[in-house]
């Protein structure tokens, strides 16, 4: 049998014969690298915290900073190559990571199972956005090492505009701001693409990636094969304009699942009553110091618990329907004084969102292209109210911006095959943003997985699906019906667990 290293010695033999024979491609070369177009790839691994590496080829590719001035200053894009695991047709899979401020790189780990069986005859190939991950990083970061001010004491719109302009004025030492948004992103993948020699990419886009995606093949039809758009972002969308009112409509399918399971409601009552009782004594502040361990160290901490640790836990929690299931015991044991499991799963988040996202990047996308983010009055009384948008405008008012295309706002059209999932229980990108996007598109067909929330590309049978589309370009042809063996994972009844 052929070990790992083997098999992938052998992909690249098959690519070459490939590229002698049709279509450009990558090749091994004598001294054990990879060449591919312009480009000389190595050995390397992706990896992340808690996920097992991915043995990869990778490379860098110096680009200008602005691409207007040539000549000006460059910057590096990080590249990675996850190579095909039989012979590569030339047509590659580029996954375009969400946030925004996400590492391409880094969270393939992630995902990399969702990719096996379109990777049977394709190439992925990864790109980490300018201002993220190996791509001139763009982090924010206060004196004790915090990434954002999600969960600070001092979370207050006037402290997140201090924030943001002690980051700009660190930053903006080695970078323009200005050129960090998605429209020098996508010129980043066309100038990748051509150096790679490839005449057409398979996108697939996850969250804001989805945004990038469109803007993409709205740009560059003629070398986008298929588009697949996982949680999708209609170009029509404000970012964080409608936040807060996706979590409360999730929140309330969520929470209606243990109001409609005998277990539950016996154990635990009525979570959405017992979340406005939490919300409201948090809101009041002056709770005293509670002890608990700290779940990625171990280490006994000590927090007083804040609204913001609500907010934060409840927001990321409800992205994914099997950390959702633990939301009605979080909260019963809240309204009841314990609030160890809150704190202890706030703090895990923040440190997570905190080295995952490049805020920097972050506020150069959304500050470039949703400056009509404005506080909704309606949103007042719904669990995040109108901090999000208050704390979003605060930063924008002071971090530079560049310029957006004069379309940016219209919906990607026309003939191109584009496959659009969502999850049902997903509070930021509902499935009506998919139909949405789907009306332009006579090509596309959009699926909606049951029971299951953002990022979906890797549940159930959704990967051979999406290999399939990949192999034919027709989302029309799917035949879908193993998706309607998908079920939502039961809300926790007790601390051990759910019903069986």
């Amino acid at each position: 049998m052929l070990k790992p290293l083997g098999l992938l010695a052998l992909a690249l033999v098959l690519s070459a014969c490939r590229a002698q024979t049709s279509a450009p491609g990558p090749r091994a070369t004598a001294d054990g690298n990879l060449r591919y177009g312009e480009l000389t790839f190595k050995p390397c691994a992706l990896s992340v915290k808690r996920m097992d590496a991915v043995e990869a080829q990778c490379a860098t590719l110096s680009v200008p900073e602005n691409h207007d001035e040539p000549n000006g200053r460059k910057i590096d894009l990080a590249i990675a190559l996850v190579v095909a695991q039989g012979q590569a047709e030339p047509d590659p899979i580029i996954m375009i990571t969400g946030g925004p401020g996400q590492s391409a790189l880094e969270s393939y780990p992630m995902v990399a199972q969702a990719f096996d069986d379109a990777r049977r005859n394709r190439n992925v190939l990864l790109v980490d956005a300018r201002g993220t991950g190996g791509s001139h990083p763009l982090k924010c970061e206060d004196d004790k090492g915090n990434g954002s001010l999600t969960n600070k004491d001092d979370a207050s719109p006037k402290a997140a505009g201090a924030f943001a302009e002690r980051c700009r004025d660190a930053l903006a030492k080695t970078s323009d701001l200005r050129y960090y948004a998605t429209g020098d992103h996508i010129r980043d993948l066309d100038l990748v693409r051509q150096k790679l020699g490839i005449d057409h990419l398979n996108l697939f886009g996850v969250s804001y990636g989805t945004r990038v995606a469109q803007q993409y093949a709205k740009r560059y039809p003629k070398h986008t094969r298929t588009v697949t758009l996982d949680s999708v972002v209609p170009n029509s969308l404000v970012l964080g304009q409608e936040h807060a009112r996706n979590l409360d409509a999730a929140l309330r399918l969520q929470f209606a699942r243990c109001r409609e399971d005998a277990a539950c409601t016996h154990n635990l009552g009525d979570p959405g009553a017992q979340l406005d009782a939490v919300r409201t004594r948090l809101r009041a502040g002056n709770l005293p110091l509670v002890r608990y361990r700290d779940p990625v160290s171990g280490d006994w901490r000590s927090d007083a618990p804040a609204y913001s640790h609500l907010g934060l836990l409840l927001r990321l929690y409800a992205y994914q329907p099997e950390a959702a299931s633990l939301l009605p015991l979080i909260v019963h044991d809240a309204s009841e004084g314990r609030y160890e499991g809150l704190l202890a799963q706030a703090r895990s988040l923040s440190s997570d969102v905190s080295d995952a996202i490049m805020h920097g990047m972050e506020l150069s996308v959304m500050c470039t292209e949703d400056g009509e983010l404005a506080a909704d009055p309606a949103d007042a009384g719904t669990l995040m109210g109108t901090e999000f948008v208050d704390f979003a405008r605060a930063q924008c008012a002071v971090w530079p911006k560049g310029e957006r295309a004069a379309d940016f706002r219209a919906p990607l059209a026309g003939d191109l095959p584009v496959l659009v999932l969502s999850g049902e229980f997903d509070p930021v990108t509902p499935p009506r943003y998919g139909t949405e996007v789907i009306k332009s598109l006579p090509n596309g067909r959009h699926l909606i997985l049951p029971g299951q929330g953002h990022s979906v590309l890797g549940i159930g049978c959704m990967p051979k699906l999406f290999a399939q589309f990949i192999e034919k370009a027709d989302a029309k042809s799917l035949d879908e019906t193993c998706l309607k063996r998908l079920n939502a994972t039961p809300p926790f009844a007790g601390n051990y667990g759910w019903e069986p």
